[in-house]
């Protein structure tokens, strides 16, 4: 029997066969919970996480808003601290989640902070 987590799985290992971060261009790594959602700049050369943001920040906890609206700003404040260490582009990994809902806020926040992918 197939689960949505084992579909989830297969969908993941699929995504990363074909993408993967450098130094230059880090994989963004999105983890979405039910509550919040994590992001993280990996460099799968060296296995290290450049740069991470999640929901669970202080800024982003007491800002009003739903989900939606604090996964933009977690990815706004992930593109600043890229920004900060030097990274401008990144890959793209939505990590088997559909590319809607608080995985597309997250992008669009990334994206107006100033990260290309």
């Amino acid at each position: 029997m197939i689960t949505k987590l084992n579909r989830r799985q297969n969908i993941r290992f699929r995504i990363r066969k074909k993408i993967s971060g450098t130094a230059q261009k880090p994989r963004l790594s999105v983890f979405r919970s039910n509550s919040d959602i994590y992001l993280q700049l990996i460099d799968d050369t060296t296995g290290t996480t450049l740069a991470a943001a999640s929901t669970r920040e202080k800024g982003i906890t007491a800002a009003a808003g739903n989900k939606s609206e604090k996964a933009k700003l977690a990815g706004a404040a992930l593109a600043a601290k890229a920004v900060a260490v030097g990274i401008t582009t990144c890959v793209f990994d939505r990590s088997g989640y559909l590319y809607h809902g608080r995985v597309k806020a997250t992008a669009d926040g990334a994206r107006e902070g100033g990260l290309q992918f």
